[in-house]
């Protein structure tokens, strides 16, 4: 089998439901009825959801538990340049032959009965790991908590919930209370969740389920802390004081995302150099990343290139925060986005890091915005900004205008996806 294989059940999956995002577990609950329930034979779950910093801590986890010997199954979304990187086996990318058996496997079962293709490839990612032995699976929620099709797993060994914030709000609700709910619908009675720092009104949300169901929450700042020495971080809990290696993963929002994976695999039994590993060895593309190769690199001469994905508010504020911790330069940011994001929001929280931006328009994707109109938005939010027609011509033009400068690539996991097929 080839790629083309797994490439054209998905592009049929795709057609099986024609809206993209209808969260719902009647038809995921149905199709692992089917399949014999392979979500009911799966080594012991941590299962993860939040707004910003799921992934990032998700990534910590397994780099803490692969140190320590473990057989790790993870299943993420969404993926950055091919369907394979969203279910890793035991430590390893799923090959092509077997995602394209499961996913054939799962399309036969299903009649070509409505299903999203989100849902029917989250049947396939269990019946994949229900196959092969692991010692833990870390699974990521795809959007929201409650309704999400990973959350068909009764009894998780640990639930973790990241911060939350506004994004995707035509599904998960208007306010924080009302998506802070919707991201606790993971917790289970009796299975205790770590809880990153949030803001009061989504706290006080999250402990309202937690009540109501008998979970039993470690939160930030109550039950666990992190900081920064400038050296170390600094992490403490009932049993003490830890002081390990700063977070390989850039930026200030990361001592957090470290904290809560320090906090579960210290739940979970890890020794301090498994929590040392975690922090030192995790690896998350598109997140503060330096490209170091290809294209836009060659062209950017010596100025630096990086790579961030997030595209909301709370990750604007949390780019920011790193471009303006880290050495002095200029900064230019070159941004594509989709329609359905705030691009406003997410744009002023980046107008305190950087006085430059280019507009480009994500190539391939209907729902992306033009390079005009982003660069209107930037204009109107108080950037420099003006349109180009391609992320290589915008790099080219911040390179000529500062050849020592910092150039940024952000706005959309979309872009970030297409940027490293080529550049990493």
């Amino acid at each position: 089998m080839t790629y083309s294989d797994s490439g054209r059940i998905l592009d049929r999956l795709t057609r099986l439901y024609p809206k993209s995002i209808d969260l719902a577990l009647n038809r995921p609950k149905r199709l692992l009825t089917d399949l014999d329930n392979p979500e009911r034979d799966l080594p012991p779950v941590v299962h993860f959801a939040g707004t910003n910093g799921k992934g990032s801590t998700l990534a910590m986890v397994r780099a803490g538990m692969e140190f320590a010997g473990k057989r790790v199954h993870a299943y993420v979304s969404p993926h950055l340049t091919r369907f394979h990187e969203r279910i890793r086996l035991a430590g390893e990318l799923i090959g092509e032959e077997e995602l394209s058996k499961v996913l054939h496997e799962c399309e036969a079962v299903n009649h070509g009965q409505p299903i999203s293709l989100f849902e029917i490839t989250t049947c396939a990612a269990f019946l994949a790991f229900s196959r092969h032995e692991a010692d833990t699976l870390l699974l990521e929620v795809g959007l929201g908590g409650r309704l999400d099709a990973t959350n068909v797993v009764d009894r998780p060994e640990l639930t973790v919930i990241s911060s939350v914030s506004l994004d995707h709000q035509q599904y998960l609700g208007e306010t924080l209370p009302e998506i802070a709910r919707e991201k606790a619908g993971i917790l289970k009675p009796g299975v205790p969740c770590i809880v990153n720092r949030q803001s009061p009104d989504a706290l006080e949300a999250i402990k309202d389920v937690a009540d109501d169901i008998g979970a039993r929450l470690l939160v930030q700042g109550e039950d666990w802390s992190v900081g920064d020495n400038g050296e170390s971080l600094v992490y403490r809990d009932k049993d003490g004081l830890l002081e390990l290696p700063r977070p390989r993963l850039l930026g200030p929002h990361q001592f957090d995302n470290a904290g809560a994976a320090v906090a579960s695999l210290r739940l979970l039994g890890y020794d301090k150099p498994a929590l040392a590993a975690a922090l030192t060895r995790a690896s998350w593309p598109a997140r503060m990343q330096r490209l170091k190769t290809g294209p836009l690199v060659d062209a950017a001469g010596s100025s630096e290139v990086w790579l961030d994905g997030g595209h909301n508010e709370a990750a604007g504020n949390a780019v920011a925060r790193t471009l303006n911790s880290m050495p002095e330069k200029t900064t230019r940011i070159i941004c594509g986005m989709l329609t359905t994001k705030d691009v406003r929001s997410f744009l002023k929280s980046l107008r305190t890091a950087a006085d430059w931006l280019y507009g480009i328009t994500i190539p391939g994707e209907r729902a992306a915005m033009p390079a005009a109109g982003m660069a209107a938005v930037a204009n109107e939010v108080g950037f420099r900004a003006e349109a180009a027609r391609t992320a290589e011509e915008a790099v080219r033009k911040s390179a000529r205008e500062d050849p020592d400068g910092r150039i940024l690539l952000c706005g959309s996991l979309y872009l970030a996806g297409r940027i490293l097929r080529d550049n990493a």
